[in-house]
Protein backbone atom coordinates (compact mmCIF):
# COMPACT_ATOMS: atom_id res chain seq x y z
CA UNK A 1 0.00 0.00 0.00
CA UNK A 2 1.43 3.56 -0.74
CA UNK A 3 1.77 6.26 2.05
CA UNK A 4 -1.49 8.28 -0.30
CA UNK A 5 -3.76 5.05 -0.08
CA UNK A 6 -2.18 4.69 4.20
CA UNK A 7 -3.66 8.35 4.25
CA UNK A 8 -6.91 7.87 2.30
CA UNK A 9 -7.79 4.87 4.10
CA UNK A 10 -7.40 7.10 7.56
CA UNK A 11 -10.11 9.58 6.52
CA UNK A 12 -12.19 6.74 4.23
CA UNK A 13 -15.94 7.33 5.03
CA UNK A 14 -17.57 5.55 2.59
CA UNK A 15 -20.41 2.73 3.33
CA UNK A 16 -20.66 5.08 6.91
CA UNK A 17 -24.18 5.49 8.28
CA UNK A 18 -24.50 8.74 9.33
CA UNK A 19 -27.15 10.83 10.66
CA UNK A 20 -27.13 15.10 11.01
CA UNK A 21 -30.14 16.87 13.15
CA UNK A 22 -31.65 19.70 11.13
CA UNK A 23 -28.94 18.71 8.00
CA UNK A 24 -31.82 20.53 5.05
CA UNK A 25 -29.58 23.56 5.16
CA UNK A 26 -27.03 25.46 6.89
CA UNK A 27 -23.85 23.59 8.68
CA UNK A 28 -25.85 20.55 8.78
CA UNK A 29 -26.27 20.86 5.09
CA UNK A 30 -22.52 21.70 4.56
CA UNK A 31 -21.45 18.32 7.00
CA UNK A 32 -24.61 16.03 4.62
CA UNK A 33 -22.82 17.20 1.35
CA UNK A 34 -19.06 15.95 2.41
CA UNK A 35 -20.25 12.76 4.14
CA UNK A 36 -22.37 11.74 0.57
CA UNK A 37 -20.09 12.87 -1.38
CA UNK A 38 -17.18 10.94 0.35
CA UNK A 39 -19.95 7.52 0.01
CA UNK A 40 -21.48 7.37 3.25
CA UNK A 41 -25.35 6.93 3.36
CA UNK A 42 -26.52 9.72 5.02
CA UNK A 43 -29.97 10.89 7.04
CA UNK A 44 -31.14 14.25 7.35
CA UNK A 45 -34.10 15.70 9.29
CA UNK A 46 -36.34 19.45 9.22
CA UNK A 47 -39.05 19.99 10.65
CA UNK A 48 -40.46 21.44 7.77
CA UNK A 49 -41.94 18.52 5.35
CA UNK A 50 -40.77 20.61 1.79
CA UNK A 51 -37.35 21.15 3.01
CA UNK A 52 -36.83 18.09 3.85
CA UNK A 53 -38.36 16.53 0.31
CA UNK A 54 -36.15 19.71 -1.60
CA UNK A 55 -33.32 18.58 0.35
CA UNK A 56 -33.48 15.33 0.00
CA UNK A 57 -33.96 15.79 -4.23
CA UNK A 58 -31.31 17.94 -4.39
CA UNK A 59 -28.56 16.25 -2.75
CA UNK A 60 -29.35 12.44 -3.93
CA UNK A 61 -27.38 14.44 -7.04
CA UNK A 62 -24.54 13.88 -4.50
CA UNK A 63 -24.52 10.66 -3.11
CA UNK A 64 -27.07 8.36 -1.07
CA UNK A 65 -28.87 10.99 0.99
CA UNK A 66 -32.29 10.15 2.86
CA UNK A 67 -34.71 13.30 4.65
CA UNK A 68 -36.95 12.90 7.20
CA UNK A 69 -39.55 15.49 8.79
CA UNK A 70 -39.22 15.27 12.86
CA UNK A 71 -37.65 17.58 15.58
CA UNK A 72 -35.71 17.15 18.58
CA UNK A 73 -37.47 19.86 20.81
CA UNK A 74 -38.94 17.44 23.31
CA UNK A 75 -38.34 13.95 24.32
CA UNK A 76 -40.86 12.30 22.78
CA UNK A 77 -40.02 13.95 19.22
CA UNK A 78 -36.33 12.97 19.67
CA UNK A 79 -37.10 9.45 20.37
CA UNK A 80 -39.31 9.15 17.85
CA UNK A 81 -36.45 10.95 15.26
CA UNK A 82 -34.13 8.72 16.52
CA UNK A 83 -36.29 5.76 15.51
CA UNK A 84 -36.99 6.84 12.27
CA UNK A 85 -33.33 7.38 11.25
CA UNK A 86 -32.61 3.78 12.86
CA UNK A 87 -35.14 2.26 10.26
CA UNK A 88 -33.55 3.86 7.58
CA UNK A 89 -29.63 2.57 8.42
CA UNK A 90 -29.88 0.05 10.79
CA UNK A 91 -26.71 0.75 12.90
CA UNK A 92 -25.19 4.42 13.04
CA UNK A 93 -21.51 5.36 12.69
CA UNK A 94 -21.75 8.32 13.31
CA UNK A 95 -24.40 11.08 15.09
CA UNK A 96 -24.10 14.32 14.01
CA UNK A 97 -26.25 16.55 16.71
CA UNK A 98 -26.54 19.68 14.72
CA UNK A 99 -30.20 20.65 14.87
CA UNK A 100 -30.53 23.97 16.61
CA UNK A 101 -32.05 27.62 16.64
CA UNK A 102 -31.22 31.19 18.60
CA UNK A 103 -33.04 34.01 19.22
CA UNK A 104 -31.84 37.54 20.35
CA UNK A 105 -33.74 40.24 22.35
CA UNK A 106 -32.12 43.23 24.76
CA UNK A 107 -31.49 42.01 27.86
CA UNK A 108 -34.23 43.81 29.56
CA UNK A 109 -37.09 42.35 27.53
CA UNK A 110 -35.44 38.79 26.74
CA UNK A 111 -38.52 36.54 26.73
CA UNK A 112 -38.99 33.34 28.48
CA UNK A 113 -39.95 31.77 24.97
CA UNK A 114 -36.39 33.06 23.33
CA UNK A 115 -34.73 31.31 26.61
CA UNK A 116 -37.05 27.99 26.48
CA UNK A 117 -37.13 26.95 22.74
CA UNK A 118 -33.30 27.34 22.77
CA UNK A 119 -32.54 25.39 25.39
CA UNK A 120 -35.11 22.23 24.77
CA UNK A 121 -33.47 22.51 21.19
CA UNK A 122 -30.08 22.82 21.68
CA UNK A 123 -28.97 20.97 24.80
CA UNK A 124 -31.98 18.87 25.95
CA UNK A 125 -33.13 17.73 22.26
CA UNK A 126 -29.32 16.91 21.46
CA UNK A 127 -28.98 14.74 24.91
CA UNK A 128 -32.48 13.04 24.06
CA UNK A 129 -31.62 11.95 20.63
CA UNK A 130 -28.68 10.97 21.43
CA UNK A 131 -29.31 8.72 24.05
CA UNK A 132 -32.34 7.50 21.95
CA UNK A 133 -29.47 6.90 19.02
CA UNK A 134 -27.00 4.46 21.75
CA UNK A 135 -28.45 1.00 20.78
CA UNK A 136 -27.67 1.66 16.69
CA UNK A 137 -24.39 3.38 17.72
CA UNK A 138 -23.55 0.39 20.25
CA UNK A 139 -24.27 -2.14 17.22
CA UNK A 140 -22.10 0.17 15.27
CA UNK A 141 -19.59 -0.94 17.51
CA UNK A 142 -20.21 -4.48 17.52
CA UNK A 143 -19.15 -4.41 13.92
CA UNK A 144 -16.37 -1.71 13.11
CA UNK A 145 -14.98 -1.56 16.71
CA UNK A 146 -15.72 2.62 16.80
CA UNK A 147 -18.37 5.29 16.92
CA UNK A 148 -18.74 8.48 16.64
CA UNK A 149 -21.02 11.58 17.75
CA UNK A 150 -20.29 14.81 16.79
CA UNK A 151 -22.16 18.00 18.60
CA UNK A 152 -22.16 20.98 16.92
CA UNK A 153 -21.29 23.94 19.55
CA UNK A 154 -20.14 27.47 18.51
CA UNK A 155 -17.24 29.71 19.25
CA UNK A 156 -19.99 31.53 20.96
CA UNK A 157 -20.05 28.81 23.49
CA UNK A 158 -16.49 29.78 24.33
CA UNK A 159 -16.11 33.37 23.38
CA UNK A 160 -18.63 36.18 24.67
CA UNK A 161 -21.02 37.11 22.20
CA UNK A 162 -20.94 40.70 20.41
CA UNK A 163 -25.37 40.47 19.81
CA UNK A 164 -27.71 39.88 22.65
CA UNK A 165 -28.47 35.98 22.29
CA UNK A 166 -27.98 35.34 25.76
CA UNK A 167 -29.83 31.57 25.62
CA UNK A 168 -27.98 31.14 22.44
CA UNK A 169 -24.24 31.19 23.87
CA UNK A 170 -25.20 29.86 27.16
CA UNK A 171 -26.82 26.99 25.39
CA UNK A 172 -23.69 26.23 23.01
CA UNK A 173 -21.34 26.23 26.50
CA UNK A 174 -23.49 23.21 27.75
CA UNK A 175 -23.70 21.77 24.71
CA UNK A 176 -19.71 21.97 25.32
CA UNK A 177 -19.95 20.69 28.82
CA UNK A 178 -22.29 18.17 27.75
CA UNK A 179 -19.82 16.76 25.43
CA UNK A 180 -16.93 15.86 27.69
CA UNK A 181 -19.42 14.08 29.95
CA UNK A 182 -20.94 12.03 27.44
CA UNK A 183 -17.28 11.50 26.36
CA UNK A 184 -16.00 9.98 29.89
CA UNK A 185 -19.14 8.00 30.10
CA UNK A 186 -18.76 6.00 27.26
CA UNK A 187 -15.22 5.97 25.83
CA UNK A 188 -15.27 2.49 27.60
CA UNK A 189 -18.26 1.58 24.68
CA UNK A 190 -15.31 2.86 21.79
CA UNK A 191 -17.97 5.75 21.43
CA UNK A 192 -16.15 8.68 21.26
CA UNK A 193 -17.95 11.92 21.44
CA UNK A 194 -16.36 15.44 20.01
CA UNK A 195 -17.60 19.17 19.57
CA UNK A 196 -17.11 21.34 16.66
CA UNK A 197 -17.21 25.37 17.43
CA UNK A 198 -17.67 26.55 14.18
CA UNK A 199 -17.28 30.16 13.74
CA UNK A 200 -18.55 31.68 10.95
CA UNK A 201 -20.62 30.33 8.08
CA UNK A 202 -22.74 31.41 5.33
CA UNK A 203 -26.35 30.12 6.37
CA UNK A 204 -29.65 31.17 7.51
CA UNK A 205 -28.17 31.79 11.09
CA UNK A 206 -25.95 34.59 9.70
CA UNK A 207 -28.05 36.01 6.81
CA UNK A 208 -28.68 39.00 8.31
CA UNK A 209 -24.81 39.63 8.36
CA UNK A 210 -24.05 38.59 5.02
CA UNK A 211 -26.96 40.78 3.45
CA UNK A 212 -25.86 44.16 5.02
CA UNK A 213 -22.29 44.82 3.18
CA UNK A 214 -20.75 47.01 6.59
CA UNK A 215 -21.62 44.32 8.88
CA UNK A 216 -20.21 41.82 6.95
CA UNK A 217 -17.45 43.77 6.38
CA UNK A 218 -16.75 44.48 9.81
CA UNK A 219 -17.27 40.58 11.25
CA UNK A 220 -14.84 39.74 8.33
CA UNK A 221 -12.48 42.13 9.67
CA UNK A 222 -12.48 40.64 13.36
CA UNK A 223 -11.63 37.19 11.73
CA UNK A 224 -7.62 36.62 12.14
CA UNK A 225 -8.17 34.47 8.63
CA UNK A 226 -10.40 37.59 7.56
CA UNK A 227 -13.05 35.63 5.71
CA UNK A 228 -16.40 33.44 6.54
CA UNK A 229 -15.50 29.57 6.70
CA UNK A 230 -16.45 27.64 4.06
CA UNK A 231 -18.57 24.35 3.44
CA UNK A 232 -15.91 21.89 2.68
CA UNK A 233 -13.84 23.66 5.97
CA UNK A 234 -16.52 22.50 8.18
CA UNK A 235 -17.44 18.71 6.19
CA UNK A 236 -13.35 18.05 6.36
CA UNK A 237 -13.09 18.77 10.00
CA UNK A 238 -16.31 16.29 10.49
CA UNK A 239 -15.00 14.02 8.09
CA UNK A 240 -12.66 13.82 10.01
CA UNK A 241 -13.86 12.61 13.50
CA UNK A 242 -16.00 10.33 11.83
CA UNK A 243 -13.22 8.76 10.51
CA UNK A 244 -10.35 6.57 11.17
CA UNK A 245 -8.02 9.52 11.52
CA UNK A 246 -10.08 10.79 14.52
CA UNK A 247 -10.28 7.38 16.43
CA UNK A 248 -7.83 8.76 19.32
CA UNK A 249 -10.23 11.84 19.75
CA UNK A 250 -12.67 12.00 22.35
CA UNK A 251 -13.80 14.81 24.72
CA UNK A 252 -12.60 17.46 22.96
CA UNK A 253 -14.40 20.53 21.90
CA UNK A 254 -12.77 22.03 18.08
CA UNK A 255 -13.00 25.97 17.03
CA UNK A 256 -13.41 25.89 13.55
CA UNK A 257 -13.38 29.28 13.06
CA UNK A 258 -10.70 31.12 11.44
CA UNK A 259 -8.83 31.70 14.64
CA UNK A 260 -11.45 33.83 16.63
CA UNK A 261 -11.16 31.34 19.62
CA UNK A 262 -7.27 30.64 19.99
CA UNK A 263 -6.07 34.21 18.52
CA UNK A 264 -8.80 36.37 19.73
CA UNK A 265 -10.27 39.13 17.30
CA UNK A 266 -8.57 40.55 15.29
CA UNK A 267 -10.51 44.18 15.53
CA UNK A 268 -13.31 45.37 17.48
CA UNK A 269 -16.77 45.35 16.50
CA UNK A 270 -19.97 47.12 17.64
CA UNK A 271 -23.48 46.93 17.68
CA UNK A 272 -25.47 49.81 17.46
CA UNK A 273 -29.40 50.28 16.79
CA UNK A 274 -29.11 46.61 16.28
CA UNK A 275 -26.34 46.59 13.81
CA UNK A 276 -22.86 45.34 13.15
CA UNK A 277 -20.40 47.90 12.55
CA UNK A 278 -16.69 48.18 12.95
CA UNK A 279 -15.61 49.74 16.66
CA UNK A 280 -14.54 53.12 17.20
CA UNK A 281 -10.98 52.93 18.41
CA UNK A 282 -10.05 54.90 21.44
Amino acid sequence: MSPSDAVSRLFDVAGKHVVITGGTRGIGRMIATGFAAAGARVVISSRDAEAAAQAQDELRTVGAVTALVGDVSSPANARALAAAATDVLGTLDVLVNNAGVTWGAPLDSFPESGWDKVMHTNVEGLFHFTTAALPALRAAVETTGDASIINIGSADGINVPTMESYSYGASKAAVHHLTRHLAKRLAPERIRVNAIAPGLFESKMTKFVVQDATAKQAIDATIPLGRFGTADEIAGMSIFLGSSAGRYVTGAVIPVDGGLVGCGPAAPVAVTDGKLAPAARS
